[in-house]
């Protein structure tokens, strides 16, 4: 071959070419951003519309319905997945678009539609927000200020802007918010009393309070010599100026805000509250900024936390309650160990066969080479260095170094033919290369496709098929250049004088008579094979048919494999309605009965923050659940969520979700999505599923997405009274919604120069109860004296207490409830299906649908998308097989190998209880390339054979001889690689450990039916072209003598010279 050749006669050359590859491997690694999972980018924009003081119902009407159908009329919008959901006063909207949609033409389509509508949109909704969806977007690490001696409002003000604006300033950061706490603000509590004494309304408080207190420029003086601005400063500064701002005139007096509200300088209502182990704290978010590494970001916020630490108060505390930062690096740090630990099981089984240090120095300078060398790869393509992609390395370890196996053996055997080094090296390298090369070309047929896979499926296996494909070719580089050019130069005394120095080589020396003595033997048991065609025929054919009946009996199938993380999330639903005080005494009985388990750290509670597929509010909350490192708990975190989950049923008046994924986001696994027209039926139709759902076993944290109804207060005008006081609509809502929502009526800038809101509402004592709504003033008009005339509501409107719901939702713009669960002590897949079986005998009613969403919808599409992708590797496979051994026949025994190792993989996943998620797929994916090698060594040298006219069965008798050697320490090889990651020791070892399984059963399957399968399939479909050929040639034979080689096709390969095995 001529990169062999070259290399050989250009050694200098050679070592440059791989010291190249390192250094610029090492600079690469050097340069790489780490991060734990590829970063998956996806066209999503989220839209939230704020529309104060609207009911659901009405938010759903007046925001939500116009909004959808300009949205929907967008080119490129997913309908399918696009979600809508109208709450109190809030409307949000999730869009979906094709994946070809750039995301700010995607942004800016939207803000078009929206603008289309705003005329038929209220005027108090206020403007849309809109935000691209990022799964990178989760913080990065959450923090907590405690105190023993401050409260909120103090500790508020240290962690903003003191502690904020400290985190902002490190590299990388991009946002750092405060959750729990509470901003100052002047307060301006009105008293209805007063108010209607006045004969005043809450609007005129405002509207004067908002004349008086502005700051504006006017122009400017020039003089001369000078330019000066002028500045008219009319902006308050202290409770005492706002207390004097004239907002009315009676009775020739004027009277002042101070006479009709209570001022303060206080803070905002709490819609949001944090717990540290039971006792409320302040918690601080960080997210981290496009293009930066997470272990760098969360390092310099962890360096930042130590001297922000030194500056608080005595009595304040701050502390990391989340890092994802030391989670990455453990994961990652983890997975490198693996890579390290295969390298070195690999180079020793390399060692064990071929007993010579310098033959296994020769074959394993491929590993590091190679792996270095794909750092440039990764770096290129713009992935980081995460799970994935090291991964890919970590699997690819035996592979890599299967190619220098090969043609290390092969030059070896051709040494011990009597050949010195030198030829030894270049024929030995000749002989095999074809071989090698299309075994390594098939690997990259497997994975190409894999990588350009539509969808996020692709943009999560894109680095690890990539990386995996760029390996291999680097490792054939080197298998085809630096391995003869050191064999030919730096020859191996043991290996061509036959010297054993050691009691080692001695030990070694007689494994490898014994292996020896095996391929004889083996000879005998292919000829047993090929004598018994049938019967292999359907032992292969039978063990693959009961491997696929053991799936469907005892195996599963998941989305994603169960991790255990440390940690655990538990959603703590409180009824529709409830306040943050109730919600927060149910939080803290949670989290007090979760403590007291000796495997649990502490505990850290959100409430009222923003959940993904939910809306905010005070009747839910996030408990997260630190536990103590795996050595130092009894219990798995898979084990404590289930006793978590019996334990808590005790918690009356709450519904507690347990997650044990360790992901992140308390999204339940299962979405069963119902859809139709009317929301009463729709509900009935909920709690029907549901109530099958809850029968199935496995199925637990049963529940619906809705919140069901909660309480209102519905205010109804009467229209003959209102008509004769001319009271409109307009009035009522103007006076009701600064009393009871508030209204940020300016600014004002606190002593520490912070600008802040002034909020003008209903003084608490005048809000606890329906009663004290009816008696707000009204001015409807004024006397014959000049003097306003008020009413109180309760004369023009009736307020009465109904139930409306809490909560609405819409998918593809029809009314939709998720009936929702969790699964455990079951794989996914089991449920699911029990839980379609059941849906089968419940009556759909007319109008409405139901359809899968959550892991099981992700599952399917990944998993389709990943077969489709198999489906067009094994096509490309076959035409490189082709090209090979130029036949359109003989590759079809090779793909027989591929379902054998399957066998393995189901084997492998039953006998450890895992599932078949997407890391075993990932091991699949794998095996369909490695799986190929053994096939193609195999029948390459058994044709080679044949063309030099041995008969077919001692051809294939013969090849299965010489090339065990090489099967076998390839086989070895992968497996030592993958024990590794198999075993799933440190952080998201378990999460990774069955991909390592399957590869590991799916290798020692498909090898030992491979030895004997496929010698049979290749002498049946010998004997089935020979005997159709002669047929056509009967047939045809008038026609004239059939043409083309009796191998199928293509021109007959060279002549390498003779052989003397």
């Amino acid at each position: 071959m001529f990169i062999s050749d070259f290399a050989i006669k250009r050694p200098i050359i050679t070592i440059t070419a791989m010291v190249a590859l390192v250094v610029f491997g090492i600079v690469a690694l050097f340069n790489l951003e780490t991060d734990e999972f590829p970063d998956v980018q996806q066209p999503v924009i989220n839209v939230t519309i704020a529309y104060p003081g609207a009911s659901p119902d009405t938010v759903e009407r007046e925001i939500v319905e116009p909004i959808e159908d300009a949205i929907f009329a967008i080119s490129g919008v997913d309908g399918k997945k696009t979600t809508s959901s109208s709450t109190d006063s809030l409307a949000n909207f999730t869009v979906f678009f094709d994946f070809e949609k750039d995301i700010q033409e995607a942004s800016q389509d939207i803000r078009d539609a929206i603008s289309s509508k705003r005329a038929d949109l209220p005027q108090e909704m206020e403007e849309p927000i809109l935000t691209r969806f990022d799964p990178a977007d989760q913080p990065i690490v959450s923090l907590v200020l405690t105190s023993d001696a401050l409260d909120v409002p103090a500790l508020s003000l240290i962690a903003d802007p003191m502690v904020v604006g400290d985190l902002r300033s490190v590299p990388g950061v991009a946002q750092a918010t405060v959750v729990g706490g509470v901003d100052r603000e002047m307060t301006v509590q009105v008293r209805p009393a007063a108010l209607q004494a006045a004969g005043l309304s809450v609007a005129q408080v405002v509207a004067a309070l908002q004349a008086q207190n502005l700051a504006a420029p006017v122009g400017r003086l020039n003089t001369e010599l000078q330019e000066r601005t002028i500045r008219l400063k009319g902006r308050l500064e202290t409770p005492e100026d706002f207390a004097q701002v004239p907002i009315a005139e009676r009775n020739g007096r004027t009277l002042r805000l101070g006479e009709v509200a209570d001022v303060f300088a206080g803070t905002e209502e709490p819609r949001t509250l944090s717990l540290y182990n039971g006792a409320q704290a302040v918690g601080i978010e960080v997210i981290k900024a496009k293009g930066y590494s997470t272990t760098e970001v969360a390092d310099g916020v962890r360096e930042r936390v130590k001297t922000l630490q030194q500056r608080l108060p005595a009595n304040a505390k701050l502390e990391i309650v989340r890092d994802a930062g030391t989670r990455v690096e453990n994961s990652v740090v983890n997975v490198q160990q693996a890579l390290i630990e295969g390298a070195l099981l690999t180079v020793l089984v390399v060692f064990l066969f071929l007993n010579s240090w310098r033959s296994t120095v020769i074959t394993g300078l491929a590993l590091p080479v190679s792996v270095l060398a794909s750092f440039v790869s990764v770096w290129a393509f713009g992935f980081t260095l995460n799970t994935m992609s090291l991964l890919g390395l970590t699997l690819a370890i035996g592979i890599l170094i299967d190619d220098a196996i090969v043609v290390r053996e092969n030059i070896v055997r051709h040494v011990e033919m009597g050949k010195d080094h030198y030829t030894a090296s270049r024929e030995g390298t000749n002989e095999i290369g074809l071989a090698v090369a299309a075994t390594t070309f098939s690997i990259v047929a497997v994975f190409v496709p894999v990588a350009f896979m539509y969808g996020v499926a692709g943009q999560w296996f894109k680095p690890f098929a990539l990386t995996i494909a760029c390996s291999v070719l680097v490792s054939l580089f080197v298998s085809f250049s630096l391995d003869p050019m050191l064999s030919a130069y730096w020859p191996d005394p043991q290996v061509e004088k036959g010297e054993r120095r050691n009691f080692i080589s001695r030990g070694l020396e007689r494994f490898n008579h014994w292996f020896d003595r095996q391929a004889d033997r083996y000879k005998g048991v292919i000829a047993w094979a090929l004598d018994h065609r049938l019967a292999m025929v359907l032992l292969a054919v039978g063990s693959l048919v009961g491997a696929v009946a053991l799936q469907g009996v005892f195996g599963g199938a998941g989305f994603v494999p169960v991790s255990d993380r440390a940690e655990i999330e538990m959603l703590v639903e409180t009824p529709a309605g409830s306040s943050l005080d109730y919600t927060r005494r149910k939080v803290e009985e949670v989290s007090r009965l979760t403590r007291q388990h000796p495997e649990v750290a502490y505990t850290y509670t959100t409430i009222g923050v923003p959940l993904p597929l939910r809306s905010p509010g005070v009747d839910q909350a996030l408990v997260y659940v630190r536990l103590k490192p795996k050595t130092e708990r009894k219990a798995s975190q898979e084990v404590l969520g289930k006793t978590l989950r019996q334990e808590l049923l005790s918690v009356g008046g709450a519904n507690v979700s347990v997650f044990t994924s360790g992901f992140g986001g308390a999204i339940k696994s299962i979405q069963m999505e119902l859809r139709g027209p009317e929301s009463k039926g729709l509900n009935q139709f909920a709690q029907q599923v549901m109530k099958e759902v809850k029968q199935v076993p496995g199925a637990v944290d049963v529940g619906l997405s809705t919140r069901g109804e909660k309480p209102e207060l519905e205010v109804e005008l009467n229209r003959g009274v209102a008509g004769q006081l001319n009271v409109t609509v307009g009035q009522v809502a103007q006076s009701l919604r600064p009393a009871f929502a508030g209204l940020d009526s300016g600014d004002w800038v606190d002593p520490i120069g912070e600008t802040r809101d002034v909020m003008v509402r209903l003084a608490p004592q005048f809000r606890e109860n329906p009663s004290q709504l009816s008696q707000l003033p009204l001015v409807v008009g004024t006397s014959p004296t000049g003097t306003p005339v008020t009413v109180p509501l309760g004369q023009v409107a009736t307020v009465k207490q109904t139930v409306g719901p809490a909560q609405i939702d819409h998918l593809n713009r029809e009314k939709v409830i998720n009936v929702q669960a969790n699964v455990a002590g079951r794989s996914l897949s089991e449920v699911m299906n029990d839980i379609q079986t059941r849906l089968e005998a419940v009556q759909v009613p007319p109008g409405y649908e139901v359809s899968t969403g959550g892991e099981s919808a992700d599952q399917q599409e990944v998993f389709g998308r990943v077969f489709l992708a198999l489906g067009v590797a094994v096509m490309l496979m076959y035409l490189i097989l082709v090209i090979q051994f130029g036949s359109f026949i003989d590759p079809l025994a090779i793909l027989v190998s591929l379902p054998l190792s399957l066998i393995g993989v189901v084997l492998a996943l039953v006998v450890t209880g895992d599932t078949l998620n997407i890391m075993s797929l990932i091991g699949v994916i794998l095996l369909m390339g490695i799986v190929a090698k053994n096939a193609i060594l195999l029948i390459d040298f058994a044709k080679w054979q044949h063309e030099k006219g041995m008969p077919l069965r001692e051809a294939l008798i013969e090849a299965g001889r010489i090339r065990l050697r090489p099967i076998i320490m390839t086989t070895l090889a992968l497996i030592a690689g993958m024990v590794p990651v198999a075993l799933g020791h440190g952080e998201g070892g378990d999460f990774r450990a069955p991909l390592g399984r399957a590869v590991i059963g799916g290798v020692i399957t498909s090898t030992l039916l491979t030895l004997l399968v496929i010698p049979t399939v290749y002498e049946i479909l010998t004997d089935g072209r020979a005997w159709m050929t002669g047929k056509l040639r009967r047939v045809f034979k008038a026609r004239g003598p059939a043409h083309g080689p009796a191998h199928g096709g293509g021109e007959p390969r060279p002549q390498p010279q003779a052989r003397q095995d």
